[in-house]
């Protein structure tokens, strides 16, 4: 029997079975698929030779995280790779914001749109940098994170005013205060939506200005040979540490017994736990599907089902005779692409997926390897995907096609290039992750109203749930979706404070 049994071997649940066993529980995980991952699995699904991350690709969170930094897995066969450029933002007009871990590059870039913009950043980034640490610590620990919020006061006491200010600026605002050209808009905003939020979003400006301070500072690396090796890495270490992982062991039901988790049914079997069970679920399985209703009060199950999905997303992987030939030489540079016009374009993206319209120019984010980690694909070639949201049950259409003229117009001959390519529509993406419900990334929306006390339900923003040694450590709490670690190491930091 078991201390405690984790339900989901994704990321999260990977982190919280190795904080448990490092603590010296012993551990099972069960996962429901045949690869242990979640999101983070690569394979050659299109081609084979060339390996493609399913799911999510470049982990900015994850090197910087103190959770995952802490868990040393580069002892465990790990290699972070980087491209030359971390980000390229290119557009029709042949104009290109770059952002670089050299912080004069990308100064300079952004002075290219408009002089002055570079100090400007350099402004923002030295922000950034004094808050950094505990800011990092404030996302692995439950709200309210009292001791990182004191470290962050104290270092900006005289600003403190103004940091809330910021903090809560649509990225549209920060940008007009504080720069004169496009450049910065664009990188800005490219950064916000890829979180969930539109140029006009409150909230959006502090995560535009943290995902772009995050690249400046550690870049969005990737780990060489694919994603997947980040999982190997974490069940490695998982198995180094005592605890062992069960493929193809569906859970169908918590069992509760005076309103204590104490086991799961599986397809493996009945598992007792002697301390806890952590759910590596989306919020709505946990509630609706592995709990009898008897156990969640009618408070939760009013709220779940309230519970506002981020939107839907199609992806699509290309296997390519050549890298793409961006008209843009720094496009080339960079792992990482954003594609769209302009900030004015995106708020127009924003308003079409809000009134449940297929975007007209969709927003892309695009992948490509071959500057990176060569082990990809056979030399020469190129392996890259670019996904695009679209409304919640909404039918895609002819979506992917407009994806590939959007790179077309930007990289001519893009499109003579492919030798295959594979479509994740939203039923795909479930299908393979049952975490990404309705083919949404990231648990639920990362919009304000349901963050932090809101997360997955008002009044339970932390890993406790109403049924006693039950946590939740999945994307749906807090902090959130992206592969950092935090849910996983909340739950299991609050699993030790609480053993049976």
């Amino acid at each position: 029997m078991p201390d405690a049994i984790v339900i989901g071997a994704g990321p999260n649940g990977l982190v919280a079975a190795n904080l448990l066993a490092d603590a010296g529980w012993s551990v099972e995980v069960l996962e429901a698929e045949a690869r242990p991952g979640g999101a983070v699995k690569s394979s050659e699904h299109v081609e084979p030779e060339f390996v493609h991350d399913e799911f999510s690709s470049f982990y900015p969170l994850a090197i910087a995280s103190p959770v995952v930094r802490a868990l040393e897995l580069e002892r465990y066969g790990l290699r972070w790779r980087h491209g030359p450029l971390v980000l390229a933002h290119p557009t029709e007009d042949e104009t290109c914001t770059v952002l670089s871990r050299n912080l004069d590059e990308t100064a300079a870039s952004l002075d290219s749109f408009a002089a002055g913009d570079g100090d400007a950043w350099r402004t923002l980034f030295a922000r950034y940098r004094r808050i950094e640490e505990p800011l990092l610590q404030a996302l692995m620990t439950p709200f309210p994170p009292v001791r990182a919020g004191l470290r962050i006061a104290f270092r900006m006491w005289n600003e403190l005013p103004e940091l809330a200010r910021f903090a809560l600026l649509p990225v549209r605002r920060l940008a007009d205060e504080h720069f004169r050209g496009v450049g910065a808009a664009r990188l800005l905003a490219g950064n916000a939506l890829h979180a969930d939020f539109a140029p006009e979003s409150t909230l959006g400006g502090f995560f535009g200005w943290f995902l772009s301070s995050l690249g400046q500072g550690v870049g969005y690396p990737f780990p060489e040979g694919g994603a997947g090796k980040l999982t190997e890495s974490l069940v490695r270490r998982l198995e180094a540490k005592g605890g062992r992982v069960t493929c193809d062991a569906r859970v169908h039901e918590i069992v509760v017994r005076n309103r204590r988790a104490v086991g799961v049914r599986s397809k493996a079997g009945d598992a007792t736990a002697r301390r806890a069970v952590l759910a590596n679920v989306h919020a709505v399985a946990l509630y609706l599907d592995l709990l009898a209703r008897k156990h969640v009060p009618a408070r939760v199950l009013d709220a779940i089902g309230k519970l506002e999905l981020d939107p839907a997303t199609l992806k699509v992987d290309w296997t390519l005779d050549g890298p793409i030939p961006w008209t843009a030489p720094d496009a080339r540079r960079a792992p990482v692409i954003h594609v769209a016009e302009s900030i004015d374009e995106l708020t127009v993206t924003a308003s079409e997926l809000a009134r449940r319209l297929v975007p007209s120019n969709p927003f892309l984010v695009l992948g490509q390897y071959s500057m990176g980690d060569p082990s990809r694909q056979p030399e020469g070639k190129e392996t890259a995907w670019a996904y695009t949201h679209l409304p919640q049950g909404v039918e895609p259409g002819d979506l992917a096609e407009r994806m590939e003229a959007r790179v077309e117009a930007l990289a001519p001959g893009f499109r003579a290039l492919i030798r295959k390519r594979h479509a994740w529509t939203p039923e795909l993406l479930e299908r393979a992750n049952e975490n990404l419900l309705g083919g949404a990334l990231n648990g639920g929306t990362a919009q304000l109203h349901q963050q932090l006390i809101f997360r997955p339900v008002p009044g339970l923003g932390r890993a406790e749930t109403p049924v006693r040694g039950l946590y939740l450590c999945s994307s749906s709490a807090h902090p959130g979706g992206g592969v950092h670690g935090g849910p996983g190491a909340i739950a299991a930091r609050t699993a030790l404070r609480n053993p049976r």
